[in-house]
């Protein structure tokens, strides 16, 4: 078992439960770093930059990782969703270059760590100096500390004084993001305590037939030779087979319910033979969600994410 280093106490909730779960997939399957480099298209270097919460690992990367570890890849899949969006809203856009504060104040310092090294055997960041150093399978020596307050000197140079309700103009965006925490946070919540192939209990997301007057869900059960029919409509929300409202479900091999009978509705309807409409997502089904992906210029994972059920309510 390795002795994985403390990750970064400023590192997000979010991005921190992805990489431990990538750290567990690869205790799991024995292989080194160096192995890990070998089997897949990126270097040890950037596996221990991974690994550790220097870097967000890019899709490809935890998709390859499932892949030599012998796993599913759904559940990583999703977990790297959200944490991409923490760590973009971690990440303000930097400032133009060259540009000066307001008054003629000289520039602060750059903040270390505002930006990600590049790797260059990284497919995502081809081009940048690799890092020998920090390897990953190392004690815990306290980790990194936060360098944040260098913003605060910008614009407070000699004799001068901060602009008066400053304060009060940085209180708005930090509401917000606070808001989106909260929000994000309960995502991950409910995407690790509900199943991954399929709701709670069997059920679809919304009711199992169109015009349903109470509203009330009824559980999935597949029977042999079963299939259903598929009526659509156009809705405020998009295009609908009357099965499932759902547009984030994630639907991967082997999944069953209502959200599967919608998915396949909509194969259909785009012109994608999805096999019978069973509710069942078995090799026809991910052959046509394949061949609708790359025709929407999305990864051809045969996985039916929120990208995917964007294309399919169109």
């Amino acid at each position: 078992m390795s002795r994985w280093k403390g990750l970064p106490e400023s590192l997000d909730q979010r991005v921190r439960q992805l990489v431990v779960q990538l750290r567990r997939l690869k205790d799991h399957s024995g292989l080194s770093l160096v192995s890990l480099a070998a089997r897949t298209s990126y270097s040890k270097s950037s596996w221990e930059r991974y690994l550790n919460g220097k870097k967000l690992p890019p899709r490809e990367a935890v998709a390859a990782l499932a892949r030599v570890c012998g796993a599913d890849p759904t559940r990583l899949l999703a977990l790297h969703e959200v944490a991409a969006q923490a760590w973009r809203a971690d990440r303000p856009a930097p400032a133009p270059r060259g540009a000066e504060p307001a008054g003629g104040a000289a520039p602060a310092p750059e903040t270390a760590g505002a930006a990600d090294p590049p790797d260059p055997d990284d497919p995502a960041d081809p081009a940048a100096p690799d890092d020998p150093a920090d390897p990953a399978d190392t004690p815990d020596t306290g980790g990194a500390a936060d360098t944040g307050g260098g913003a605060d000197a910008v614009g407070a140079g000699e004799g001068g004084s901060r602009p008066a309700g400053g304060s009060r103009a940085r209180t708005g965006p930090l509401v917000v993001l606070a808001a989106l925490g909260v929000v994000v946070v309960a995502a991950v919540a409910l995407l690790i305590v509900r199943p991954w192939q399929q709701d709670a209990a069997g059920r679809g997301t919304a009711d199992t037939a169109a015009g349903r007057a109470s509203g009330a869900v009824t559980a999935f059960t597949h029977r042999v030779g079963e299939t259903f029919d598929c009526h659509l409509t156009r809705t405020p929300g998009g295009l609908s087979a009357g099965r499932s409202r759902t547009t984030t479900a994630i639907l991967g091999s082997g999944a069953t319910g209502w959200d599967v009978v919608e998915a396949q509705c909509l194969l259909h309807h785009h012109g994608y033979d999805p096999g019978p409409v069973d509710g069942i997502v078995g090799e026809h089904t991910q052959r046509a969600v394949k061949r609708l992906q790359a025709g929407a210029g999305l990864p051809t994972d045969g996985i039916v994410g929120p990208d995917t059920w964007k294309v399919l309510r169109r």
